[in-house]
């Protein structure tokens, strides 16, 4: 079953931001675009490069009012000192999710239940806490903050112009598509 359009399930969970441990629930998720980014697990090769590029193209997702959480297996206390210890996790600003028992995993269905690790998945959620986006890489390809921000994009401006869609790599300020019976066999 496809998670498009449904809503967040329910989570509690321990975070690591801003030099702090905070609580996170799924209800944090609601009232703003957010977005969830699992990686599999702290100190590893691919995972310090994707959370790093989201770091440098994090204030352009807080320009438009989207908040970041990535989410492993790990605890809080695990980031933390990843985060005290790497030069490119240390640029992180966002929240930093603990799942060590691996309920948010499983409720975004990307549990790697043998490993105890979670896939490469990205959630764009809307404000209503409905999922719009799900993408889910293979271990070993790392993902791209840029094309992300593009994805957000055209999911807010779909989202906020109904009756338009986005077509492929549409880019913010690019034309849109008003689906209709006289474009049937014109595209």
């Amino acid at each position: 079953m496809s998670l498009i359009n449904t809503e967040v399930k329910p989570f509690k969970a321990t975070a690591f931001k801003n030099g702090k441990f905070i609580d996170v629930s799924d209800a944090d998720l609601k009232g703003k675009w957010s977005v969830v980014f699992f990686y599999p697990a702290d100190f590893t090769f691919v995972c310090p490069t994707e959370l790093e590029d989201l770091a440098e193209n994090y204030s352009e997702f807080q320009k438009l009012g989207v908040e970041i959480y990535s989410v492993s297996t790990d605890t809080h206390f695990s980031h933390k000192a990843w985060h005290d210890t790497s030069a490119a996790i240390k640029k992180i600003e966002y929240t930093m999710v603990g799942d060590p028992t691996g309920t948010i995993s499983r409720n975004f269905e990307v549990m790697i239940e043998e490993k105890g690790l979670a896939d490469r998945g990205t959630f764009v959620v809307d404000p209503d806490g409905k999922i719009q986006i799900v993408e889910i890489n293979a271990g070993g390809v790392g993902r791209d903050a840029r094309e992300l921000l593009r994805k957000v994009k055209a999911a807010q401006y779909v989202a906020s112009h109904p009756g338009e869609v986005c077509p492929a790599k549409w880019e913010e300020g690019e034309k849109t598509l008003a689906p209709s019976l006289d474009l049937v066999g014109k595209i």
